[in-house]
């Protein structure tokens, strides 16, 4: 996408007036920070008129200056360095406000992605992990707590979950190896994507099993190889992504999978109260 797009103001830039010009120069040397400017802010940085940004947008196809914004901040997200999404985020941010920024920024990307949610590819994800013979479960840096977390609340569920430890390359394929039709594959990556992710979903699509991906992006590496893409907005909030949106898919993950195997996890539950209550595994004195 990056070389796409960047590369497709280059080859035009013959075509286009001086003030686009200047637009193009200054986004293919700095799509960084333009990703996060309005039209206003970017025409003031390249000394043109906001309209003049809202017509180069228009020039390139894109259906208004915010589509093209969006198109940037793809970019950025995928191929910036963490020092640079620190500086992008720092000056989205103001100190005073931080709270406040980043609480409802989460709330709206929860909005966003309860808007374009694809409920079937829901619906089918939860069939499937009911029937799966195995359960594997990867996400690795920083998707790893939400593997952790999904795994955590499955295995309250079912004796078959897999969880894949993302340790190396190899040692993740020596845990996949026998993956097959049966079973359930979730793959769970954000930007900036791990190879390992993405070449373990690719091995698991590969033998038949069917795939699950968590991810921000319909453009992820992980979505061609994914039965089913569950796409939960991860916008960054500094100079990592927020995962507030794609725990709370995992929840309703959580949530509908009991809900289907009521009586099964009720009985599974009792069991483990007992078994914590034997081996004095909470604190009952609070």
């Amino acid at each position: 996408m990056k070389q796409n797009l960047l590369q497709l103001m280059s080859e035009r830039m013959p075509e286009f007036s001086k003030g686009q010009r200047h637009i193009a120069e200054y986004i293919i040397a700095h799509y960084d920070r333009a990703a996060y400017m309005t039209a206003s802010k970017l025409g003031a940085a390249v000394k043109v008129s906001e309209s003049t940004v809202v017509r180069f947008a228009d020039e390139l196809g894109f259906q208004g200056y915010p589509e093209l914004q969006h198109a940037l901040q793809e970019l950025a997200k995928t191929n910036l360095t963490a020092a640079q999404r620190m500086e992008v985020a720092d000056n989205l941010l103001a100190p005073e406000n931080v709270l406040d920024k980043v609480l409802l920024g989460d709330a709206d990307k929860i909005r966003q992605t309860l808007e374009g949610i694809d409920r079937a590819a829901f619906d089918a994800a939860i069939r499937r992990i009911i029937s799966a013979r195995n359960i594997y479960i990867l996400g690795v840096r920083s998707s790893a707590a939400l593997s952790d977390f999904l795994t955590f609340n499955f295995r309250m569920m079912f004796d078959h979950v897999r969880p894949v430890a993302g340790t190396t390359g190899s040692e993740i394929f020596e845990q996949i190896m026998d993956i097959g039709r049966e079973d359930v594959f979730i793959a769970i990556s954000f930007p900036r994507y791990s190879k390992r992710t993405v070449r373990a979903v690719e091995y698991a699509h590969d033998a038949g099993a069917d795939v699950i991906a968590i991810t921000d992006s319909k453009a992820s590496p992980l979505v061609p190889h994914a039965d089913q893409a569950l796409i939960a907005r991860s916008d960054m909030a500094s100079f990592v992504d927020s995962l507030v949106a794609p725990l709370s898919i995992i929840n309703a993950m959580i949530a509908a999978v009991s809900m289907r195997k009521h009586d099964e996890v009720a009985v599974r539950l009792r069991r483990l109260e007992r078994i914590w209550d034997e081996y004095d595994v909470y604190d009952k004195n609070g």
